[in-house]
């Protein structure tokens, strides 16, 4: 395992120490983070998938840091939470502007519409998937949106972050220019579909080998989901030709 991607502190804060979880994948790239914040005791961040071995590294990192206080939970989806019952941590309850162990919840619906993400006092954002380390983040027609995803990069890249703790993959530490990649890579993808769309395409197939041509096969089924949340957004904004084919 490479060094950006072994347990141990984030770059230039011994205060946060992360556990990757060995669940890999796809979409969990090279598994799961997760993060212990602070010390005596410390805050856990997505406990990550019901593993044993996982949560029995979870629970040593945090036994060397005096215990731990509490679970915040970025969102709902398995591979982040289905570790916290072996944990045996009750996660805290989180509302956008809440601060927990001096960490603050901001609300970025979008990959899911529970998302948060959690910053530290000298701008450290733990990102659960709304950006990762490397690839792009698959955002769902059912339970994302991509309007909400896109405000919620907007906002994220408006607090100019510090150092970004990924979900999946590795520390982000040029932040400006993740999230400025993050939004042009959207953005891109948008245009793509409304200059075929423009030129008279109207098959949903066609659409996505043009558009999503650089994705690997294996992807393609994840790319059909997102294209649809493209397509939804569009929609709703009133940009959708009214004989585009199912």
């Amino acid at each position: 395992m490479s060094d950006e991607m072994a347990d141990g502190p984030a770059p230039g804060h011994p205060e946060i120490w992360r556990v990757m979880a060995d669940n890999p994948g796809p979409m969990t790239l090279t598994g799961t983070n997760t993060y212990l914040y602070g010390s005596d005791p410390c805050w856990v961040i997505d406990p990550g998938p019901e593993d044993e071995a996982h949560i029995a590294a979870v629970k040593a990192a945090a036994g060397e840091r005096g215990g731990a206080a509490g679970v915040l939970l970025t969102h709902s989806h398995s591979d982040h939470t289905g570790g916290n019952e072996m944990l045996g941590i009750e996660p805290a309850p989180v509302a956008d502007g809440e601060v927990n162990g001096g960490l603050e919840a901001v609300a970025t619906p979008g990959h899911s519409a529970d998302h948060f993400c959690f910053f530290t006092e000298d701008g450290v954002c733990f990102s659960g998937d709304l950006i990762l380390g490397w690839g792009s983040t698959y955002v769902p027609p059912d339970g994302g949106s991509l309007a909400a995803y896109l405000l919620s990069l907007r906002l994220i890249q408006s607090r100019e972050p510090s150092l970004i703790c990924t979900g999946h993959g590795p520390w982000i530490t040029d932040p400006a220019a993740k999230v400025a990649e993050y939004i042009e890579h959207r953005e891109a993808r948008e245009n793509g579909l409304l200059e075929a769309m423009a030129r008279g395409e109207r098959s949903r197939m066609v659409l996505l080998e043009e558009v999503w041509s650089d994705v690997p096969e294996q992807l393609r089924p994840a790319a059909n989901v997102v294209m649809e949340a493209h397509l939804q957004k569009l929609e709703a904004e009133g940009r959708l030709p009214d004989d585009l084919a199912e």
